[in-house]
């Protein structure tokens, strides 16, 4: 008879035990691994938060790509207050001392070519009565001085660098490479550069070099008109830059800089007229009943548009974005002039009288965007 091996024969108490402490082994290097991968989670939180923390700290205090000294940190952080309408005691005295700058649209040069020569510095200027800030200017002055020249004239521009650091212009009224004409100009360094007037109107100039926001909302800026033949008589013209001005301080005891913070958020200080907050209030500009008087007006901004409007009366006629191609609008009671754009606009009043001319965007008016037109020989003054 055949014989086969004895069979092995496990208990289930003995299979049961073996497996259990299996699960637990198996359990155990779980709870290893994942408590490793959660102390890994967590030191790259603390991590990423430590970078975030210095890369935030950095920010506050880095400089722009390209700055360079005597231009002011980045906007990260936090604006300074505001000093809106902060003036020393005698303001109104200082006010009445200050020599307004003039408005008259100068005469346009004869001749095939206007020859321009702009040099380019940094000044302290007056901003408002007893506020002083340190500009970046053409010709020493903010606004530049107006220029006025005819249509198909050459106009041609000398720039002469006599700041510590780069500078340039461009010319809103030009047709040209920016690249070529438009380039910078290094300190002590002058270029020379030309372009044909072709086109009618009243245009913005200013720096363009990078970051042309920071040049703008220092000071450089200005006006060209290019006058066409064929424009109706005006007894008298006055050319009106707007702006801004953003303070790092009050600007009465030494001079202010520019608050970047500020000037990107649009939260100016003072708001002007040829860069002086009021000028035109206290030194009014001045017609006789009858005369029609023309306002040849660029927002230089940087940022903030014009709403043109003259108190006690209508815009006779309104070239809006200075659109001197077409006929003008008749009888515009407030004309918007965006940042960076121009408008011509006459106005003819018959009643002697005092008139205000605004922006209508009445911030900038608390701000010190307010002039007044003094038509015939009228006495005192007016607030609006």
């Amino acid at each position: 008879m055949a014989s086969y091996p004895a069979s092995q024969y496990r208990s289930p108490e003995r299979d049961s035990g073996a497996a259990i402490k299996l699960l637990a082994l198996f359990l155990g290097l779980v709870v290893v691994i994942m408590g490793t991968i959660g102390l890994w989670l967590a030191l790259s939180a603390q991590h990423a938060r430590d970078d975030a923390n210095l890369a935030a700290r950095r920010a506050t205090t880095a400089k722009p790509a390209g700055a360079m000294a005597g231009m002011p940190a980045t906007g990260a952080g936090r604006a300074t207050p505001s000093f809106a309408g902060v003036a020393p005691a005698n303001a109104d005295a200082l006010a009445t001392a200050h020599a307004a700058v003039r408005a008259e649209l100068p005469s346009a040069p004869a001749g095939t070519v206007a020859a321009v020569t702009l040099p380019i510095s940094h000044d302290v200027v007056s901003i408002a009565p007893g506020v002083k800030y340190d500009a970046w200017t053409f010709g020493g002055s903010v606004p530049g001085p107006a220029i006025h020249v005819r249509v198909g004239q050459t106009v041609r521009i000398t720039l002469v660098n006599r700041s510590p650091m780069p500078h340039s212009v461009d010319f809103h009224a030009a047709r040209i490479a920016p690249n070529i004409a438009f380039s910078d100009v290094m300190p002590g360094k002058s270029k020379t550069f030309s372009f044909r007037a072709t086109d009618p109107g009243v245009y913005m100039y200013h720096c363009g070099t990078a970051p042309a926001f920071m040049h703008i909302a220092n000071g450089m800026y200005g006006a060209i008109v290019v006058e066409p033949a064929g424009m109706p008589k005006a007894d008298r013209e006055y050319v009106l830059v707007s702006s801004e001005w953003y303070l790092d301080k009050a600007g009465d005891r030494s001079p202010a800089g520019l608050d970047l913070v500020k000037a990107e958020q649009m939260t100016p200080d003072w708001v002007t007229w040829n860069g002086y907050a009021g000028q035109y209030k206290t030194h009014p500009l001045t017609a006789m009943p009858g005369e029609t008087v023309r306002f040849w007006v660029v927002a230089a901004g940087p940022s903030l548009d014009t709403a043109f409007h003259v108190v006690g009366t209508l815009l006779n006629r309104a070239w809006i974005n200075a659109d001197l191609r077409d006929a003008p609008q008749h009888d515009i009671q407030t004309a918007l002039v965006p940042a960076g754009g121009g408008g011509v606009f006459d106005v003819k009043i018959d009643r002697p009288g005092i008139y205000p001319f605004v922006s209508h965007s009445f911030a900038s008016v608390q701000l010190g965007q307010v002039g007044l037109l003094k038509v015939g020989d009228v006495a005192g003054t007016m607030s609006h």
